[in-house]
């Protein structure tokens, strides 16, 4: 944002979040959400504004710019509220609940979200993006009942703080546990999706259109427990239209956040750590099913768009890229056909315009054009006599000197600061990519970046939830425990190193012991010893970003197995059974549970390698398609140490397990019943496919 800093800065100016410091020289007299100003507010008996919003929200700059910017608006509220400010990325514990009270209001949810308390954090009254007018005629109007007619915004705050302390269990009729989980509802739970797909453009049929990973991580699943065609087309479509998109950045890889239209043309700029994140784990896995060379390009260019873009020295990963460059949506990626005739020779100029749909007067508004394809390379090349190595040739060299051209250019805002929930997100893709990509590189970033978490963002065996500046703030929740969890298992089945193992086993103690509801067998969403809000909420629904809740039954059933411990197993199923009532109904957005689903209605095949040449043989299995299997792997024989000097004695699948013969021997069970052991990986695939 562009401020010419004529007022004296306010509280945010000590804030570790980019996007709270972008309003530290608001006239409005902002404030954090803490202890400190929750008490202020009791002692001057005032009412709160909390504005709540994110570094790439493009509609939290307007608001800014029309009314927190303006001397007029911010004396209305800094005279009659006292103004708080949050960064829902940072303290998602706070969106959570002052978003649910807008709902109950009976008003749509998005960002910016202000909302209106009394001075003990009650909401009465709230909404989303204001217009100026709007706003401050709507301050002034509750500044004068506040005064006038105070028991009816009590009730009204009343109504909403019971509404809002509802446990999730009551609000959606999760009081049983069903723990039976059948082959034959999958189809049920398919067909309910597939009942809103757009089977031409892919996706789901509205616009606008979010990438949404678990959906395609599902159907995945889904093929493979099914052989269902279908469910391998619509992602296979998906897939492919997304990566053609404007929502894909054609030069430099990377998604951004949504496309606005049906059909991934114009995208909404933003590019966040977690989709991207959770789109490398997609494509990797879509690839090792088809072996779709596109989708290794997806990967390896999305990759190579993190590392050059997103990456902290430390090993961590920043949080996201603006829209805006420039105050304008866009500026940094849009070319008129003018400027792109200065950066390709004339003579390839024509192909070029064809294979990435250019426009004299532009695809896009003022004359812009938004680089996207509308054909697999194998088809244009086709199209255009050529062969597809000649046309792969041209096509690199056309990224090159698009992304040489681009880079002088003035960059979109960075929010630097490194969460940690999404940061297990990326670890998770990384170790995935690696796994089926073989490519050191992606190793060496996950192991970096684990690093990181455990060392940096761990202390006492507890996380913390941001990281910039090189200072550690605010204390993690469950999101961040469930992903990071989820990312070191990823890692231990790509390096096999136990510790990877062990610090898993660790933060799934600990979560156990401080998120844990034994009453109503789920996990809340803020550690017991963290601040009380006025409700402790959980996370059930999937949505851009899987729920915690979710995540955490996935960790559990694959530890239950890795650990050998039933108890790990046993809460898995006994949450997934919470919601299996709603799985027929509401499937949309419970698709990473469909994903636990998948797992429980065959028996995880459990494959042990022990013998020198345990990495090859675990790489050769890991290069084909079965998510529901679970690896271990050693060099020696189960009462050593592995290669890193981690002790596996601990690890029940390699106890008693041998390199038979000094050669390296491949151990395949199921439901702790164990077929031969076999020394080539060709009879270990046999075995794992029966």
């Amino acid at each position: 944002m562009n401020h010419d800093n004529k007022n004296e800065p306010n509280q945010l100016i000590h804030s570790s979040s980019p996007y709270l410091l972008q309003h530290a020289y608001n006239p409005v007299d902002w404030h954090e959400w803490n202890a400190e100003t929750l008490k202020k507010a009791k002692e001057l008996n005032k009412p709160i504004i909390v504005s709540i919003g994110y570094s790439a929200c493009h509609w939290c700059h307007v608001m800014e710019r029309e009314s927190f910017e303006n001397e007029e608006v911010a004396k209305v509220m800094n005279e009659n509220f006292l103004c708080i400010k949050v960064d829902r990325e940072e303290r998602p514990d706070i969106d959570q609940i002052y978003m649910e009270a807008v709902q109950l209001m009976g008003i749509n949810g998005g960002w910016p979200l202000n909302v209106l308390l009394l001075p003990d954090g009650r909401p009465f009254y709230g909404g989303t993006y204001f217009p100026q007018k709007h706003w401050t005629n709507m301050l002034e109007a509750v500044s004068k009942a506040l005064k006038e007619k105070p028991e009816e915004i009590e009730q009204s705050a009343n109504e909403l703080a019971q509404g809002i302390a509802r446990s999730e269990i009551q609000k959606y009729g999760m009081d049983k546990s069903v723990q039976n989980f059948e082959k034959g509802k999958l189809d049920a739970m398919f067909e309910k999706l597939a009942s809103k797909f757009d089977e031409e453009r892919g996706g789901m049929n509205r616009a606008p259109k979010f990438p949404m990973p678990s959906i395609y991580s599902f159907l995945l699943r889904y093929h493979f427990v099914s052989g269902n065609e279908k469910a391998l087309q619509q992602t296979k479509t998906t897939l492919d239209e997304m990566a053609f998109g404007g929502i894909y950045d054609q030069a430099g890889g990377g998604f951004a956040r949504y496309s606005t239209d049906s059909d991934w043309l114009v995208p909404h700029f933003e590019k966040m750590l977690y989709d991207n994140a959770q789109l490398v784990t997609v494509y990797s896995e879509a690839y090792n099913l088809t072996k779709l060379d596109r989708y290794k390009e997806v990967v390896y260019e999305t990759i190579e768009f993190m590392e050059r873009e997103m990456t902290h020295d430390s090993g961590g990963f920043y949080s996201a890229l603006d829209a805006d460059s420039e105050g304008e949506e866009g500026k940094f990626y849009v070319w008129s056909e003018q400027e792109l005739k200065g950066i390709i020779s004339s003579k390839g100029f024509g192909l070029f315009a064809d294979y990435y749909q250019i426009q004299a007067n532009g695809n896009w508004e003022e004359g812009k054009n938004i680089l996207h394809r509308k054909s697999t390379d194998e088809v244009f090349a086709k199209k255009h006599s050529l062969e597809l190595e000649e046309l792969q040739k041209q096509v690199g060299n056309w990224k090159k000197a698009i992304l040489k051209a681009r880079s002088p250019r003035i960059r979109p805002g960075l929010d630097d600061k490194v969460l940690t929930s999404w940061n297990g997100l990326m670890l998770k893709g990384l170790a995935t990519a690696y796994t089926v990509f073989g490519e050191k590189k992606f190793l060496q970033m996950a192991e970096k970046n684990a690093a990181f978490l455990n060392q940096t963002m761990t202390e006492n065996g507890k996380l913390s939830r941001s990281f910039k500046d090189g200072k550690v703030s605010i204390q993690a929740y469950l999101e961040d425990y469930a992903t990071v969890i989820d990312g070191y298992l990823a890692l231990y089945q790509a390096n096999f190193d136990a510790k990877w193992l062990y610090e898993a086993a660790k933060l799934t103690k600990y979560s156990i012991e401080n998120f844990y509801d034994s009453e109503e067998g789920l996990f809340f969403f803020t550690d017991k010893t963290g601040e009380k809000l006025i409700a402790r909420k959980k996370e059930i629904f999937d949505n851009v970003i899987p729920a915690s809740n979710s995540i955490m039954a996935q960790n559990l059933y694959q530890l239950g197995l890795l650990l050998d411990n039933s108890k790990y197993s046993d809460l898995a199923k006994q949450m997934l059974g919470r919601v299996n009532p709603m799985l027929g109904k509401e499937v949309n957005y419970l698709t990473n549970w469909a994903s636990l689903y998948t797992n429980l209605v065959e028996p995880t095949v459990e494959v042990a390698i022990v013998g020198k040449d345990y990495e090859d043989f675990a790489h050769s299995i890991q290069q084909n398609f079965h998510p529901n299997r679970i690896l271990v792997a050693t060099k020696q024989d189960s009462d050593d140490s592995n290669s890193n000097g981690n002790s596996i004695k601990g690890l029940p699948l390699l106890q008693n397990r041998t390199a038979i013969g000094g050669e390296t021997t491949i151990y395949v069970c199921r439901e702790k019943a164990c077929q031969l052991p076999v020394q080539s990986v060709e009879k270990a695939l046999e075995q794992i496919k029966r």
